[in-house]
């Protein structure tokens, strides 16, 4: 067979639908089992954390988000308590079924349902970070807000409404899509029907949350988030990771009851602790300074909504006092937005997919199978969590830096007319 014969064959078989949806199958059968019977505990906050507060609501009438304060918005309650559907014993694998149909609808909306997969490259993308990112990718509550993102990026060129009443879905879940919302607002010209729906939404959520009870609590995903410390996989958290291994600063790891997590302490680490919240906002404002005025120098929507979808997502990851493995799993929808639109005179994408592939790979090292190796400090994890933060903020420098350079970029006519034609023949 000719090279270019054997070319053929391989994009034949590469932009089939039905490869990908095996390979799809395949990529959540093995998370699956590495969620259920891997080493290291990996879904230990689905079958232990989110089942408790289940139970807790249904047994004990007490419920989180309703009756007490919680970490997360009052929509995370949803697909907490439609995996007790089949009761405790199955809980984590009805989780896991949930999050794979989630997925599924993910898949759909980035390839279509045509026989020829539309954006073929971009799944086989998504599900090698899936691979890289191993169990922490479907183990989190995190699985559910990503594709429920991801379906919202792939349809807001055509429905900007159905995209900001997913995006506020996913922010009422967990807080980060509103990062990409905020991005749509700025950055796409429909940001009045982006966001009359994202406010339409959170209205139903804000009346819903009054009527059980729980207006108290509607806020406290925000309010607890900042008395805690420094997590141990923070970026920030690493300086005083390696001044525990090294003895100095009294810094130490610890494992915090009343939230559950493990943290380092050591001199000045309450002090950054603190400063890191307004740190976050700020680091945000100034984002979204540079999205607006790039905004008003005319650069196209086509390439401004993705780098500042990336730059948002990636300074609520980097520029946190929270560090957990799970936040690797956000970075899977500027990028894949970003390489779905790059064909479209948008900013090449090609790096961050390559950076956020490494992320992946670095992240499933860290956990869960050795974290134990981490917490213990040994030499080669820190080695391996320093370069995955290190990552971050290199993604994070690149999506500013992209930022900096549209906003001296002179103004272009062209807006998502392309992406929108090319979206709806396709559907």
């Amino acid at each position: 067979m000719s090279l270019v014969r054997a070319r053929e064959v391989v994009g034949l078989i590469g932009g089939s639908a039905i490869t990908l949806w095996l390979v799809f199958g395949a990529v959540h059968l093995w998370l699956g089992y590495l969620n259920l019977y891997g080493p290291g505990l990996p879904m230990g906050d689905v079958t232990y954390v989110y089942l408790f507060w289940v139970e807790r609501g249904l047994l004990g009438n007490e419920w989180v988000g309703i009756d007490t304060s919680w970490v997360y918005p009052l929509l995370a309650l949803v697909p907490m308590l439609a995996s007790y559907v089949f009761g405790p014993d199955l809980y984590g694998s009805t989780w896991l079924t949930i999050v794979m149909m989630l997925n599924a609808a993910a898949l759909v909306a980035i390839i279509g349902v045509q026989e020829r997969a539309r954006h073929a490259a971009i799944a086989w993308w998504w599900m090698l970070y899936l691979v890289l990112l191993g169990p922490i990718a479907l183990g989190r509550i995190d699985a559910v807000t990503v594709p429920v993102a991801l379906v919202a990026v792939m349809l807001i060129a055509r429905h900007p409404r159905w995209g900001g009443a997913l995006l506020a879905v996913g922010a009422w879940i967990k807080v980060w899509p509103a990062g990409v919302l905020l991005a749509a607002l700025i950055a796409l010209r429909d940001r009045g029907a982006v966001m009359a729906a994202a406010v339409g939404t959170s209205m139903v959520v804000v009346a819903a949350g009054i009527a059980l009870g729980g207006a108290s609590a509607l806020l406290t995903p925000i309010t607890e988030q900042t008395g805690r410390g420094l997590q141990v996989e923070a970026p920030i958290s690493t300086v005083w990771l390696w001044a525990a291994a090294a003895g100095e600063w009294a810094a130490r790891v610890y494992y915090d009851e009343g939230i559950l997590t493990w943290q380092v302490i050591g001199d000045g680490s309450a002090q950054a602790a603190a400063a890191m919240t307004p740190l976050l906002a700020l680091t945000v404002v100034v984002i979204a300074g540079l999205g607006l005025l790039a905004m008003r120098r005319g650069v196209d929507e086509v390439v401004l909504f993705p780098v500042l979808a990336l730059a948002m997502v990636m300074a609520l990851i980097t520029v946190n006092k929270v560090g957990s493995p799970q936040f690797a799993t956000w970075i899977a929808v500027p990028v894949v937005l970003g390489l779905a639109w790059q064909r479209w005179g948008g900013v090449s994408f090609r790096v961050p997919a390559v950076l956020a592939l490494a992320i992946a790979a670095l992240t499933q090292v860290v956990y869960p199978v050795l974290y134990a190796n981490l917490l213990s400090l040994e030499l080669g994890m820190l080695l391996v969590l320093t370069a995955r933060n290190l990552l971050y903020v290199v993604l994070l420098g690149w999506a500013v830096g992209q930022l900096v350079m549209l906003c001296w970029r002179p103004a272009r006519a062209a807006a998502l007319e392309p992406v929108r034609a090319q979206e709806g023949a396709s559907a």
